[in-house]
This record gives C-alpha cells, sequence and structure tokens, in this order.
C-alpha cells in the first residue's frame, strides 16, 4: 500500500444519484469522467471483470487490443506525448502485470503521465502464490509516481481520482492500480465520482519565491554570455510561448535536451542545437564558455553534462524546475527557481532587459560551420553511392515540411533523427531518453497516432529495434493506425558497435544482426510496404509512404559502418567533443 494519506477533493464533477455497481464499472466510469477516450490493454483472468464491463462501453470508450503489455504501455506513453493527456493501460496479473515493468520504468525517468490498471487475484489468495499472483505493488514501487493495491470496490472512485490527480501534476508520471478480483466483481453504491484536486502530504506546485526570482534576474542582466538549456519541461508545462518570449527579450541562444526537442522550432534564429552526447559542436562546446547557465524544465542528465567536475564551472548556474529534488542533484545550482514554468517564466521574463546577445551567438554560428563541414554536410550529402540516415532524414524533411510526428526507437538512428529532424510545432518528438528502451518505438508511433490522428505519424527505427517489438503490427492491422514505420537498416546494433569500434578495437562482439524480410513481413499483416537500397529511389519510396492512405512500411538499406558524430565520450568533458 502507499505510504500517501487518504485522498481529499473539493467537489468538481459529480454524479449525484447513488446506483448499485460493480467495481469493474466503476473502474470506467472513472475513465470517462477523466475525459479518457483510448486504453491500450491486453486481456487475462485476473483482470476479465473489467474487460466484461467494458463489452457494454465500446461507444465510450476505445479499447485497442495490442500484441504484448510492454506495447500496450509504450502506446499509453505515445498518446500520453502527442495529445497532451494522460495515457492509460490494462493488463492482467503476474506475467501481464511484469510485462508492463519497462514501460513503467521509461515513463517514470521521461516524465510520461500514464495510469496503468492491473488485475490481481481474489484477496483471500493474496501471499498465496496464486496462479498468475505477483507482488505487482512491491515490483513496481521504484518506477512509478504512486501505486495502490484496491481490495474493496467502495474505494474505486476515489483512488482513481487520486491516480488521475497524481499522475498528471507537478512532475508527471506513471501510476499504477492494482484492483482485485473480488473488488472488481463487488456490487457497491455508487455515490458518483468527484475528480480529486489535493492530496494531503502531495505537493506538486511549489510555492514560487519571488526572491529567487529577482536574484535570477540580477544574474542574467549582467551576464555577457548567457546560454540557455532547455527540456521537456515546457512541453508538460505547456509554457512554449512563455520561453520563446523570454529567450527573445534576453536575446539568449538556447540550446535543447533529447527530450526537450520541439518544445521551440528548430529553425528558430536562436536556437542553437541540441546538447549531449551525440548532439551539436556549438552548445557542448559553449556550455563551458558561458558565464551564466539557465537551465529551464531539465535535468542535467549525465548523457548532457558529461564529466560533471568539468561541466561549467565557470558559470553561474540559475536552474528553473518544478521538481526540487532536481536542484542541486547533478549539478551545483547559484540560484534555484522551483515552480511550473508556465508560471516561473513570466515572472523572470518580466524583470529581465531587454537585450541583443547577437556577438555571443555568432560565436555559435562559427563553431555551427566547423560542424558543417566537418560532419553535417557529408551526412546530408554524401558522395558515396551508400546512402546515410542523414539524408534519409533530409529528404523526410523536405517532404514533411517539419509538420510530422517523429517518433523514434533507440539507437544511431535515434540520435541522427534528433540532430537533423525538424520541427514546428510542439509535441512532435517522441522518443525514449533516460531508459533508452529499445523497442519502444512502434507500439510508441501506434499511441501516438492515437493521440493525433490528424497528423502524419512517422515512426523512425532501426533493423535491432523493430524486432522486439516487431508483433504490434498487428495491433496496426486490426485497428487501423496510419502509422508510417521507416526502417533504416544497417544490419547492425548500430550504437553499440560503434561504441566496440572507437573504444574496443573493433572487436564486434553479437552485433551484427540478421534481419528479416521486413515488408514480407508487413505484407503478413496486411500492411503494404517497400524496400530500397539506392538514392535514386529515396525521394519518391518516402513519398510514396507518406501518400499512402493508410499505414506503410518503408526499409531504407544505409552505411553498415557509418558512426553518429560529434560524440562526446564517456569520461570525458562536453568541451572534449569529438567531430571525427
Amino acid at each position: 500500500m502507499s505510504t500517501l494519506e487518504k485522498t481529499e477533493t473539493k467537489p468538481q464533477q459529480e454524479t449525484k444519484s447513488v446506483a448499485q455497481l460493480s467495481g469493474s464499472q466503476a473502474v470506467l466510469e472513472a475513465l470517462i469522467h477523466e475525459g479518457v477516450d483510448t486504453v491500450f490493454g491486453y486481456p487475462g483472468g485476473a483482470i476479465m471483470p473489467i474487460y466484461d464491463a467494458l463489452y457494454d462501453y465500446n461507444e465510450k470508450l476505445t479499447h485497442i487490443l495490442v500484441r504484448h503489455e510492454q506495447g500496450g504501455i509504450h502506446a499509453a506513453q505515445g498518446y500520453a506525448r502527442t495529445s497532451g493527456r494522460v495515457g492509460v493501460a490494462f493488463a492482467t496479473s503476474g506475467p501481464g502485470a511484469t510485462n508492463l515493468v519497462t514501460g513503467l520504468a521509461d515513463a517514470m525517468i521521461d516524465s510520461n503521465p500514464i495510469v496503468c490498471i492491473t488485475g490481481q487475484v481474489f484477496a483471500s489468495l493474496l501471499g498465496t502464490d496464486a496462479f498468475q499472483e505477483t507482488d505487482v505493488i512491491n515490483i513496481t514501487t521504484p518506477v512509478t509516481k504512486w501505486n495502490y493495491q484496491v481490495t474493496d470496490a467502495t474505494e474505486i472512485p476515489s483512488v482513481l481520482a487520486k491516480a488521475f490527480y497524481i499522475a498528471q501534476t507537478g512532475r508527471p508520471g506513471p501510476v499504477l492500480i492494482d484492483i482485485t478480483k473480488n473488488a472488481q466483481l463487488q456490487l457497491f453504491d455508487y455515490e458518483g465520482y468527484t475528480t480529486c484536486d489535493h492530496v494531503r502530504s502531495y505537493r506538486p506546485k511549489p510555492i514560487v519565491r519571488k526572491e529567487y526570482i529577482e536574484e535570477a534576474a540580477k544574474v542574467i542582466n549582467e551576464a555577457k554570455k548567457p546560454f540557455v538549456l532547455f527540456g521537456q519541461g515546457i512541453i508538460l508545462g505547456k509554457a512554449e510561448a512563455d520561453f520563446k518570449a523570454f529567450i527573445e527579450k534576453g536575446g539568449f541562444p538556447a540550446a535543447t535536451t533529447v527530450m526537450g526537442l520541439s518544445a521551440l522550432e528548430t529553425d528558430h534564429p536562436q536556437h542553437v542545437g541540441m546538447l549531449g552526447m551525440h548532439g551539436n559542436y556549438a552548445p557542448n562546446v559553449m556550455t563551458n564558455e558561458c558565464d551564466v547557465l539557465i537551465a529551464v524544465g531539465m535535468r542535467f542528465d549525465d548523457r548532457v553534462t558529461g564529466r560533471l567536475d568539468k561541466y561549467a564551472k565557470q558559470a553561474k548556474v540559475i536552474h528553473l524546475d518544478i521538481d526540487p529534488a532536481e536542484i542541486d542533484k547533478n549539478v551545483k545550482t547559484t540560484v534555484p527557481v522551483w515552480g511550473d514554468c508556465k508560471e516561473t517564466l513570466p515572472l523572470l521574463t518580466e524583470l529581465i532587459e531587454q537585450n541583443d546577445h547577437s556577438a555571443w551567438l555568432s560565436q555559435f554560428r562559427e563553431l555551427e560551420k566547423e560542424e558543417i563541414k566537418e560532419v553535417i554536410y557529408d551526412e546530408l550529402n554524401p558522395s558515396s553511392d551508400i546512402m546515410t540516415m542523414g539524408e534519409v532524414i533530409r529528404v523526410l524533411n523536405e517532404l514533411t515540411g517539419g509538420n510530422a510526428v517523429i517518433v523514434t526507437d533507440v539507437g544511431q538512428h535515434q540520435m541522427v533523427a534528433c540532430r537533423y529532424a525538424k520541427f514546428n510545432s510542439s509535441k512532435s518528438n517522441v522518443t525514449s531518453g533516460g531508459l533508452g528502451t529499445m523497442g519502444f518505438g512502434l507500439p510508441a508511433a501506434i499511441g501516438a497516432w492515437y493521440g493525433a490522428p490528424d497528423r502524419d505519424v512517422v515512426a523512425i527505427i532501426g533493423d535491432g529495434g523493430i524486432q522486439m517489438t516487431i508483433q504490434e503490427l498487428g495491433t496496426i492491422m486490426q485497428f487501423g493506425a496510419k502509422v508510417k514505420i521507416l526502417i533504416l537498416n544497417n544490419e547492425f546494433l548500430g550504437m553499440v558497435r560503434q561504441w566496440q569500434q572507437l573504444f574496443h578495437d573493433k572487436r564486434y562482439s553479437f552485433v551484427n544482426i540478421t534481419s528479416p524480410d521486413f515488408v514480407a513481413v508487413a505484407k503478413g499483416y496486411y500492411i503494404e510496404g517497400n524496400k530500397i537500397s539506392e538514392r535514386k529511389d529515396l525521394h519518391q519510396a518516402l513519398k510514396t509512404m507518406l501518400d499512402h492512405d493508410g499505414a506503410y512500411l518503408l526499409e531504407v538499406m544505409v552505411g553498415k559502418e557509418n558512426n553518429v558524430f560529434p560524440m562526446v565520450a564517456q569520461g570525458t568533458s562536453v568541451s572534449e567533443i569529438r567531430l571525427k
């Protein structure tokens, strides 16, 4: 059981009539009252009563039958990322519940608002090692924001209200509610559903301290070389316009984390690129040249900082974050600004001076020219006959105009896509950032399409990652998600191979991967597809994929031993970033 105390609610949305409902019906009523329209799940014995009740709710709730519970939770993540709402996944007890763990860990580290509902054996059987019983509460405690086991149906309305409130407030995250089978079947007097707006001992929004805002503004106004780093917190806080107003008034160069991509349009004149291990040259180098580092909604992940003892030691650090636990966790902060950036950014913007740091910004552009010369031009316009991942992304940009939702799996293709994809609007980048979960891409793209069905959703996946969750092609086949699947096949587990080449004397240990005929596999699921290996076919193949009315799989053969550069090697400083 959670240590959080009982929910205290203030009436916001309430049904006053009293009726006899089962616990399962109460679950579905809660989802409807919370505005849920789509659920991703897989039935089983312990959750069967909920699925039985769902039979009568098919006009109010769309259920997508995935092919594996991990696919279900990744789909819920993708839905949450593109819709800005809470994603919901169902699973049964035992292996069904444990198959959610990877997705829970992924959602936890990437701050995705998810509510998972798992079935559990009868309460009388708990602790007896009953068929398909696992202690899902203790298993998932480290990878959930909150979890709770329901054994009495009367708890269901208040517990689910609390679950949705916790999942989407403060720093969002996954919540798991485990419901025993007896509670699902139990009839009780249902008095309505009241959404939750307060939980004692839970403070999702820190109190904004005016003195810290004033101190931060003073430091910023005195800066000669200010540099802004921004992350997903801007998107989660719905503060994109506030952030843009902030950097434009201050004239600051701004660089994004992987998770922050699309919070600011790629071609904004003050956008200087992506941070991190495979980020752009200029923002990495200039981190150790600025005099004030302003971090907004990002957590100073090790992939961003490199060696902490050599990270931005010359700079005063201002850190804006909703989660106080992130302040001073990795990088010592000069001025902490706790709070929702939707609230703190306008206050800070009001106090900073209108400024022009064009001379400082031009230093980034000079380093950018060096990166273009040494890396980017050849990656996007290769002179050899072998296609590169970068040129595939370049042509994709030309065809989508930067308006597609780009969903990536994990590996070299992910870093190339994050480096070169264009984003014109927010909630356009869906990737597994903190956990780096191979297999994320395909199911997340399915969920992303349900979250934004009016947009083009392109899943860019490697030949390794696609095989981890390829069964979700069955979900597409059955329910018709119009996902475009772009497999960049280099016949290797590319990122591991790159490290083995650079740091293990080319000892390629078990990274050669043999793949099936992906187009034939897609055809088996009644999904159209094509495979190309020559540059002359690239533009038309991508256009055919995008124009096709329905799901489509395109496999592109790319260079086997191409590497992703620049690169900050582990154990080195960001200023030691390698161009080759």
